[in-house]
């Protein structure tokens, strides 16, 4: 890997895997973007040979920026990190064109074995993805319906964002919120923030908050 991207809003994680990347590839040019409007940038700008990308980030999302990087190159693989669990965005990912999906808890641990495997030309899937992944049952999930905008509000209305929060927080009109929200409901067949919160807890989407 000569050439590798790595987009984060939080610095110390980017410097983190800075040093590992250097431990195991000292002459890789690595370079940081901060969020996914820059990472999109830099991939319209120059040739990268790999993307490593924070799932959750202000503005536009890891998912979002990965199926904008899929038009521009669909050759160049990305993996995406995320502090959830492959139960809530693995699959999503891989669908939208990822090479990998890690928990940054595995990080670490496991980013050097998936670039190994994602060099021979491989997916990086760890058994909890494959079983995911052969699960039909998860599909009737309420929570499943929802697009990843979608599922991205939803989270954070569970957690008690208000709209103007989370329009502030994505760049989106009020309106835009709203109306993300109205569709989230009717989706899952529930009329409040408060019954969205109490399924989040249950499907371990956000931490029990004790409400």
């Amino acid at each position: 890997m000569k050439r590798i991207i790595i987009a984060d809003d939080h610095s110390f994680v980017r410097l983190g895997l800075i040093q590992i990347l250097k431990d195991e590839y000292p002459s890789a040019e690595i370079k940081e973007a901060e969020d996914g409007e820059v990472l999109v940038k830099e991939v319209m700008k120059q040739h990268w040979d790999l993307v490593i990308s924070d799932l959750d980030m202000p503005g536009r999302s890891g998912l979002e920026a990965l199926e904008q990087i899929k038009l521009i190159q669909p050759n160049l693989p990305v993996i995406i990190l995320s502090i959830y669990s492959e139960d809530l965005y693995a699959v999503r990912a891989l669908k939208a064109g990822a090479a990998g999906y890690l928990n940054k808890n595995a990080a670490p641990y496991e980013l050097i074995k998936a670039i190994e495997r994602i060099r021979l030309g491989k997916k990086y899937i760890t058994p909890e993805i494959a079983e995911k992944l052969l699960e039909q049952q998860d599909e009737g999930k309420a929570h499943e319906r929802l697009s990843n905008r979608e599922l991205e509000i939803f989270k954070m209305l569970a957690m008690g964002k208000t709209i103007t929060q989370i329009s502030e927080t994505l760049s989106l009109a009020l309106t835009t919120i709203s109306t993300h929200r109205s569709h989230i409901l009717e989706k899952m067949g529930l009329s409040s923030n408060a019954e969205l919160t109490r399924y989040a807890i249950a499907h371990q989407i956000i931490p029990d908050m004790k409400i």
